[in-house]
């Protein structure tokens, strides 16, 4: 149950005459401190200025018409017209009860505003291997996708790959005059990662007859060339069985995977049918739409003949759109292809696809400790691959100390997990446009904003039901009455019950840093209850089950929300 949005219901209702529904409806909030109650309706302050009306008698006569049964009690008015909500602890008490046991956690899914949601992540070139560029898109994605699923949306993730560019030219040209066919046979995509590289050194150095030449073998290899035809093929499936292992330890999943190469047959048919309707012209030689006269236009067919990106990316919409008939299609893509989109969007709407709603989730860049983009030592990108594998050689180090009587094959277990996880927390609890410094000895912390952190909360209440020898599906099983009267067990209660609004808001947002945020509010609302409130040695057998059922509840909304993110847990660390 969405209590924030049953709130917001009543609250509409009380609408004083003269106030707009909506406006009103949003300034009911969680409260940022327990004293002033569990939520805050501040809507009263704004509308009695727009009214000419006293802020704090308009709060007292929404107080008299607002019904909040059995939720809460009439709110309270508070400062110069606030309204403080708290909600009734037999309520909650019952709620938790309804909870436990219950998968869902209490999201009920959308009803009639069930959307079909396309996520367009990940999307790396294929020929090489994924580089921590790739990181954020990739864990930024697949966290959204899961938000959606848990709110009950269709959702298509679907992997853009570029299968068909211009780095294909390069390997081409480097296979053509550079290759070594041991290094191949032993690793192949190792190989054509190489044979690009040298690509790019020799066109940076200056080399006009490799830029050339690398241009001409892409031309060739859309132009259905039998020998480049027949490299690409032979080349792909190493590239994309390397793909698939990377994705599988970071347990990242797609429905469709289709590359650039799958849209080409349809590249001409996107620029006939602009120019036909009057929408692309002819500039200088190529086919353009001018989004804006002021600005540089959109290409959509370069003066040599050639299709582009925006190309594609319209060919991509008009199939999307066809095929699975989405409400919203979000690319997750670097905030520096944000100009790119703005014209994209444009054009695509120009075009007829204006009732699809079309978001850039970008994001940030991350940093190493000088502030610049994270690179090695040697100044290259660092490889995606020995980034994770560090990570789980450092969260190796933390699990070695905090758990030696663990054998040896469970701590390299435990290690995965928590490595994993902490670099994918680290990058999930920012602000998403923000960028971040990426700092080992900060994400894998045990105290502070870590999944760490998390995950030890989980680890130390199974570590409870262990001692006390009580299995998590007894206390589910018997729904003890939940007993709310410390204020560490009320505090505790209050935050479980707010999941599915934060979900519905980090949705709404496209922002999972949201979840970390409640999460660890909620780990933190553990600690104190764990400090506070004797869980195996409490005074009754009646209490010691409600603090059971409370401990229950917390782990599995923990365990629920880090799955939203693709992180894993783990019942000992």
């Amino acid at each position: 149950m969405n209590v924030l949005e049953k709130l917001r219901s009543v609250f509409g209702d009380a609408t004083p005459e003269g106030g707009d529904r909506q406006v009103f409806m949003a300034a009911v909030r969680p409260s940022g401190d327990p004293k002033f109650g569990d939520y805050q309706a501040n809507g009263c302050m704004a509308l009695a200025k727009t009214l000419g009306k006293n802020p704090r008698e308009l709060a007292a006569a929404v107080r008299e018409v607002v019904d909040l049964e059995p939720m809460a009690d009439k709110p309270e008015v508070a400062g110069p017209g606030f309204l403080n909500v708290r909600l009734r602890d037999e309520w909650l008490s019952r709620t938790l009860a309804e909870l436990l046991g219950d998968a869902s956690l209490g999201l009920s899914g959308p009803g009639t505003t069930k959307k079909t949601v396309v996520v367009d992540f990940s999307s790396p070139n294929v020929a090489k291997p994924m580089h921590v560029g790739h990181l954020r898109s990739t864990v930024i994605g697949d966290s959204l996708a899961r938000i959606f699923e848990a709110l009950g949306h269709r959702v298509v993730r679907d992997n853009h790959l570029g299968d068909w560019g211009s780095q294909f030219g390069m390997i081409l040209w480097g296979w053509k005059n550079a290759r070594d066919a041991a290094a191949y046979e032993a690793d192949p995509v190792a190989e054509l990662a190489r044979l690009y590289r040298l690509a790019q050194e020799r066109i940076r150095g200056g080399d006009k007859g490799v830029e050339e030449a690398g241009r001409a073998e892409t031309v060739k290899l859309h132009a259905a060339d039998p020998e480049n035809r027949e490299l690409w093929r032979r080349f792909m499936p190493h590239c994309l069985k390397a793909l698939a292992a990377m994705y599988q330890r970071l347990g990242v999943r797609f429905d469709v995977e289709l590359g650039e190469s799958f849209y080409d047959p349809m590249l001409s048919d996107v620029v006939e049918d602009l120019s036909k309707r009057g929408i692309a012209e002819e500039s200088e030689g190529a086919v353009v739409v001018f989004v804006d006269r002021k600005k540089a236009p959109f290409i959509i067919r370069k003066s040599d003949g050639a299709f582009n990106y925006g190309t594609t990316d319209l060919a991509t919409i008009q199939y999307r759109d066809k095929t699975w008939g989405p409400d919203q299609i979000l690319y997750v893509v670097d905030h520096r292809q944000g100009d790119h989109f703005k014209q994209l969007f444009a054009v695509a709407r120009a075009w007829g696809y204006d009732k699809v709603d079309l978001q850039h989730v970008a994001f940030g860049t991350i940093l190493g400790a000088d502030r610049k983009p994270f690179k090695t030592k040697q100044g290259d990108v660092v490889g995606l691959e020995s980034l994770l594998d560090e990570a789980v050689a450092e969260a190796r180090k933390v699990v070695d100390s905090n758990s030696p009587d663990l054998d040896p094959d469970e701590r390299a277990r435990v290690a995965e997990v928590v490595g994993l996880g902490a670099v994918k927390y680290a990058d999930l609890s920012q602000n998403r446009i923000s960028d971040y410094v990426f700092d080992w000895q900060k994400m894998l912390a045990m105290n502070g904003n870590t999944a760490t952190y998390l995950q030890y909360a989980y680890a130390r209440i199974q570590s409870i039901f262990r001692r006390g020898e009580v299995r998590p599906e007894d206390v589910r099983r018997r729904r003890p009455a939940i007993l709310l009267s410390h204020p560490a067990e009320r505090g505790l209660a209050a935050r479980v019950v707010r999941l599915p609004e934060v979900l519905e808001l980090a949705a709404a947002e496209l922002k999972p840093n949201i979840v970390t945020d409640y999460l660890f509010d909620l780990a933190n609302a553990f600690s104190k209850f764990f400090e506070e409130c004797p869980v195996l040695k409490a005074e009754s057998a009646e209490r010691r089950d409600s603090r059971l059922a409370l401990a229950d509840l917390t782990a599995e909304t923990l365990k629920f929300g880090l799955n939203l993110l693709g992180i894993d847990v783990v019942d000992r660390m």
